[in-house]
């Protein structure tokens, strides 16, 4: 590896800004704000949304909303779904009505 290319790895205290969720994560991230945490001095980065306050995680409504969305499309095309389905069995029957063109030797 080359020398003084790569940047530094360094143990980083990210915070979540909207629970308060503090974690201690390796990363090459610079900053200049330091916090103490559990004993021992990190660079701080606060953060919008963690693990702590994502709805996917935590199980609140944001998901709930998600599966009403799928459900709204799906009754959506439902209808269309059958329509094609409907056309298609109606084309599979005419043609199995039409006389065969075959000839006979």
């Amino acid at each position: 590896m080359k020398k003084e290319v790569h940047p530094e790895y360094q143990e980083v205290l990210f915070v979540d800004s909207s629970t308060g969720h503090r974690f201690v994560c390796g990363s090459t991230l610079k900053t200049d704000e330091k916090e103490v945490f559990e004993g021992k001095e990190y660079p701080v980065c606060r953060i919008s949304i963690s693990s702590s306050s994502h709805p996917f995680f935590t199980g609140s409504k944001g998901l709930v909303d998600a599966e009403g969305r799928v459900d709204k499309f799906r009754k959506r095309y439902q209808a269309k779904n059958e329509s094609v389905k409907k056309d298609v069995e109606e084309d599979a029957e005419a043609f199995d009505k039409k006389p065969s063109k075959s000839k006979k030797i």
